[in-house]
């Protein structure tokens, strides 16, 4: 039997699990019904094309998944975009934030410039870069390129997994600065000013001080980033709509075709739970990455 204490309080803790069983019961149906029916729909043969052809179909949806060319297609281009815009991001941060630690008359406007793209849609800024930056005809790259003498290059058709890559590291980038000047603010001077006395020059202070003072920052960079560039989706959709062919469709755009174009919801749902999969086993390895950093 559970004593009460003076202040309403009770020794078993009764009252507190009491009152937080609400949060957390609404906290873990919020989270577990959605992945409950994306897992009951792979198993189920449910095409919307197809109402007559019903029932449980068990992992035929996971084997017509797995033999469809476009899966692997759409996962090493989903590697190829995440690979690329972490490196373009993480480098030109680190450089960035180290620019941006000097002293300059309009810093404080050049860091907002710098870091604005960032709060800038991705419908948006992918319309911004197709209509006006990467137009063939009208676009601000190929106005640059008759200005050297160079053919005007069609971006979306000659280059499109480039072109989405470029957009998106815009737009990332931003972040990686912002994170990256933020760590920079905690670099010790005293000791960046005894390196220099010493006869430690700019490169040597940023790779043996600077770069390892900013190592934890990258790592949560790096886990930030890659958490949403495994959905990548307005980017695509605005600009190639996943093409020329599947060149820059992803695994996110993949289920939408399977979802919403092929009205396949059995299918889509299995693409679902492998993008899951995938990204939980991404996440269980930032976050041990992350956490012996910390601990180092």
């Amino acid at each position: 039997m559970n004593k009460t204490r003076t202040s309403g309080r009770t020794i078993g803790g009764f009252r507190t699990l009491s009152l937080q069983a609400p949060a957390v019961s609404l906290l873990f149906l919020w989270m577990i019904v959605p992945l409950a029916m994306t897992v009951w729909f792979s198993l189920q043969r449910y095409n919307l094309l197809m109402p007559g052809m019903t029932g449980f179909a068990g992992l035929e949806n996971y084997e017509y998944l797995f033999t469809d060319p476009a899966l692997w297609s759409a996962m090493g281009t989903t590697l190829l975009m995440v690979g690329w815009v972490l490196a373009i991001t993480v480098v030109g941060g680190t450089l960035l934030a180290v620019l941006f630690q000097q002293e300059f008359m309009g810093q404080g406007i050049a860091r907002v410039l710098a870091i604005s793209p960032f709060f800038v849609m991705p419908t948006v800024s992918a319309l911004v870069w197709k209509n006006m930056m990467m137009h063939p005809a009208n676009g601000v790259l190929s106005w640059v390129a008759e200005l050297f003498g160079l053919p005007a290059v069609d971006w979306f058709s000659s280059l499109p997994l480039t072109s989405i890559i470029i957009i998106v590291s815009w737009q990332w980038l931003p972040f990686a600065l912002l994170i990256l000047l933020t760590a920079m603010q905690s670099l010790d001077e005293d000791q960046v000013e005894a390196a220099r006395m010493d006869g430690a020059g700019p490169i040597a202070i940023f790779f043996f001080i600077t770069l390892p003072h900013l190592k934890r920052a990258i790592s949560v960079v790096i886990m930030i980033e890659m958490i949403f560039l495994l959905t990548i989706f307005a980017e695509i959709f605005v600009t190639t709509s996943g093409g020329p062919g599947l060149a820059t469709t992803n695994l996110a755009y993949l289920i939408y075709i399977r979802a919403l174009l092929d009205f396949d919801v059995g299918m889509a749902s299995a693409g679902g739970v492998v993008a899951i999969i995938l990204a939980n086993i991404v996440a269980i390895f930032l976050v041990r990455m992350v956490a012996k950093n910390l601990e180092n």
